[in-house]
């Protein structure tokens, strides 16, 4: 037993120590917040959605208005007329659902504008992280804003800050 033992101790003691990992943590989060760029960057888009759900909000209260009016005047309407007032009201309701799809789905206009604005920064932040990775040596980077699997890690190995000062913001 004691030379299985000694055995497996000098396996490892033979690897060598290069092949240790070197390993950051960075909150690529922290760092997007507290660009202005990034920040100039939501407030667009958020000015941008809330035309676009103002916009949306107005057709529907026109369709409401619509439907408030069919039933005001439903009794006084042939078959024929209530079926088209209907048809339109349930039209216009489609067409609706269909500019809110547009616009807010998941490969919408708020979609494409977001990557517009925001991926160009994004792309920078992890160019300086390539770079700043490729500088001093590390292996792996994690990402703590996206923490994954991430369950605990060491103050040390955070490098938010450094990567802050790097693109020149606080």
């Amino acid at each position: 037993m004691k030379k299985i033992i000694t055995l497996v101790l000098m396996v490892f003691a033979t690897i060598p120590l290069t092949m240790a990992q070197r390993v950051a943590i960075v909150d690529v989060t922290a760092i997007l917040e507290s660009m202005a760029d990034y920040d100039n960057a939501q407030k667009e888009i958020d000015k941008v959605a809330a035309e676009w759900q103002q916009e949306i909000a107005q057709e529907y209260d026109n369709i409401k208005s619509m439907y408030n009016k069919y039933q005001a005047e439903q009794v006084l309407l042939s078959d024929e007329a209530r079926v088209e007032k209907e048809n339109e009201i349930v039209e216009k309701e489609k067409q609706v659902r269909e500019l809110q799809k547009r616009r807010f789905g998941p490969e919408g206009d708020l979609f494409r504008k977001r990557q517009e604005l925001v991926s160009p920064i994004q792309d920078l932040v992890f160019s300086a992280i390539e770079d700043f990775a490729a500088e001093k040596g590390f292996d792996l980077i994690f990402d703590k804003s996206a923490s994954a699997g991430i369950l605990f890690t060491s103050a040390d190995y955070d490098k938010t800050e450094e990567l802050k000062r790097r693109l020149g913001v606080n």
